[in-house]
């Protein structure tokens, strides 16, 4: 079985990513699969240093072709904030996903409507030793003020598709992934895992 190791800790990241690669006909790894622990400083001034570094780190450390990505929210009356540093975007150590999303909206209080926003993904596809691949997606809404919805994670539950009159938390996994930013992100990804993999 050609195996492909998912590079990341985030639990709903892995959720997604099995999800998405799930039809790809590969053997999908997660970190904790072969008892790899491994933190990544993500501390690129881009998504793809970011997206490469964890990739590559991964690959090394596990021999496998290794997929990461990095992500982020940026919100157009912020300038583009939180951007790279979604999810870090509070003062506080430690803090929660919850208290990032109520940061956000007191912010974004006195700011004029709608607040507009898209998120963003970078994926990295790293075989060991070989150059890195980098492909990316995008997906475009607004920020509302009140949280919507139990799925996902992250800003999901305020990130708005006006079109659908849902949040990101509203849609199920099989909705999700035909709009969001990552899943965009893994359609542009899969030829260059089917090349490497001689799919």
């Amino acid at each position: 079985m050609k195996k492909l190791l998912i590079a990341t800790n985030n639990k709903g990241k892995v959720k997604e990513l099995q999800e998405l690669l799930k039809d790809t006909g590969l053997e999908l790894i997660t970190p904790a699969d072969i008892n790899l622990s491994l933190e990544v400083e993500e501390d690129g001034a881009t998504y793809a240093e970011n997206a490469a570094k964890k990739a590559i780190a991964f690959a090394r450390a596990s021999g496998l072709v290794s997929l990461a990505d990095d992500s982020g929210l940026e919100v157009d009356l912020l300038d583009g904030a939180p951007g790279l540093h979604s999810a870090r975007y509070h003062p506080k150590p430690g803090a929660k996903d919850a208290d990032r999303r109520a940061y956000m909206l007191e912010n974004l209080k006195d700011r004029p409507h709608p607040w507009t926003a898209h998120f963003h993904a970078t994926i990295a596809i790293s075989v060991p030793d070989q150059d890195v691949q980098i492909v990316e997606g995008n997906c475009h809404g607004e920020i509302i003020a009140e949280e919507r919805g139990n799925g996902g994670f992250g800003y999901d539950p305020i990130f708005y598709f006006p079109e659908k009159n849902k949040t990101m938390a509203e849609m199920d996994m099989d909705e999700k992934n035909r709009l969001s930013h990552r899943a965009i992100a893994v359609m542009n990804a899969i030829p260059i895992l089917r090349k490497i993999f001689g799919l």
